[in-house]
């Protein structure tokens, strides 16, 4: 993105937040719905849909490879699917923008159906790498050739039948996993993850959804072993789509900050591979209300009331990071206007996210004047107490839309502005985050 589209924008201290939201729909849930849909037969509805950048990525690029979606006036979505085995060679390049999701979870698609697909993405999503995932579609057969490091532009060459493949994952990543068992779909025979540390479990959940032949079974040392049945057939299915943690992450922390703040937040996902920040932010202090907990479309959903809160810092359970690993960039603020020092541990994925989040974070952190030492796989943040943050700094964003709108937050809670030099990555996950921050100020 060149300066001459940068939008920058500024926050400043806050009046208290209330009022009641509806957050987006949640990302890895939207993102697997349509591709789900498109390889079933016949025609599937989802509602709540996140209507970001990086789902509609994903929609494109279902429809690219034959799959009928269309958005009703009414918000609806509606997926007439190919089946397994039924994607079609695309005809240009699939343009993934900013999302590794689409990238890698597409990459499993691909890699077992007898197509050859290009992919490719914005500055951002080029310069992070693919390996983990080429590594292990390439036993499946898959012909994957990448540029130098691993990374975008790269075209898969998809073998069908796919070879079925064992895979122990080498580090937690949910993204690897699911490509696994998206590729194993069409694959005859059994396709198993083995899981050494759980991570979100959605493309398991949803998958027997939609009647694929999938078991989880759990070892005596918590290892997880997934197996899919290959040249499945898929049914088409209704999908309810619950507010996604990542995005309320970023509300949490805003009320618990800013004095005086009491904000519900409606219909949050807590699943319990993605609830980790909410259990940590509790342990530090915070008044993180569950209200009307139920259950929609096999997910765990609740109503967060969340009220300012004098929080302490705490040394993060490095076992707790796979549950909240997008939510470390808000976690860091909250801690930089904690009472005492908060270490974190074990989050070396955080540096091949969008940007390096851990030092990302630990340069603005120390630009708005917190106190920060960066590790090789965390933070150290000693905290103010609550007393606002001295602020007064641009923020270079690199294009990662958690990093701005954690920042965000942190101007909410400085003496002065916090900037940030473009907002618009913000787009592709949370459209509407500057509106909704407005109304709880009114």
């Amino acid at each position: 993105m060149t300066d001459q589209t940068a939008t920058p924008r500024s926050f400043s201290a806050s009046v208290p937040l209330k009022g009641r939201i509806a957050i987006p729909g949640d990302k890895s849930i939207s993102h697997r719905s349509l591709m789900l849909s498109a390889l079933a037969v016949g025609e599937s509805r989802v509602t709540g849909l996140l209507e970001g950048h990086d789902v509609l990525a994903t929609a494109a690029a279902m429809r690219a490879m034959g799959a009928t979606i269309e958005r009703q006036d009414d918000g609806e979505w509606r997926i007439h699917g190919v089946g397994v085995g039924g994607l079609l060679q695309p005809r240009e390049a699939l343009d993934m923008g900013n999302s590794g999701t689409s990238t890698r979870l597409l990459m499993g698609l691909v890699a077992s159906h007898p197509i050859t697909t290009t992919f490719v993405g914005d500055a951002s999503l080029s310069g992070r790498p693919m390996g983990r995932v080429i590594d292990p579609l390439s036993q499946m057969g898959a012909d994957i050739s990448a540029s130098p490091g691993d990374r975008l532009p790269l075209m898969v060459r998809g073998l069908a039948p796919a070879i079925p493949l064992s895979y122990r994952l080498p580090m937690a990543s949910a993204q690897v996993k699911s490509a696994v068992l998206l590729a194993g779909l069409n694959t005859p025979g059994i396709t198993e993850v083995i899981e050494p540390v759980p991570t979100r479990d959605h493309s398991e959940r949803m998958l027997k959804g939609f009647g694929a032949d999938l078991t989880v079974e759990l070892g005596a040392d918590g290892t997880r072993y997934i197996r899919i049945r290959g040249e499945a057939e898929l049914k088409p299915q209704t999908i309810t789509v619950p507010g996604d943690p990542s995005s309320a992450a970023f509300f949490i922390v805003a009320a618990l900050l800013v004095p005086g703040s009491d904000v519900t937040i409606a219909n949050v996902g807590l699943n319990p591979t993605r609830a980790g920040l909410v259990e940590v932010l509790q342990q530090m202090g915070g008044d993180i209300e569950l209200l009307d907990a139920r259950e929609v479309g096999g997910e765990p959903v609740a109503d967060l009331r969340v009220r300012h809160s004098a929080l302490k810092g705490i040394a993060v359970d490095p076992a707790i990071v796979p549950s909240m690993v997008d939510e470390f960039p808000i976690l860091f603020i909250a801690a930089a206007l904690a009472e005492g020092r908060t270490v974190t541990t074990g989050l070396d994925e955080l540096r091949v996210k969008e940007s390096d989040r851990i030092a990302v974070m630990a340069a603005g952190l120390k630009a708005i004047g917190a106190r920060v030492e960066e590790t090789e796989d965390g933070l150290i943040i000693d905290g103010t107490g609550g007393a606002p943050l001295p602020g007064g700094a641009t923020i270079a964003g690199h294009l990662d839309h958690r990093i701005c709108m954690s920042f965000a937050v942190a101007g909410l809670a400085s003496k002065a502005p916090v900037t940030i030099d473009d907002i618009a990555p913000v787009a592709t996950s949370f459209p509407n985050f500057e509106q909704l921050l407005a109304g709880l100020q009114q």
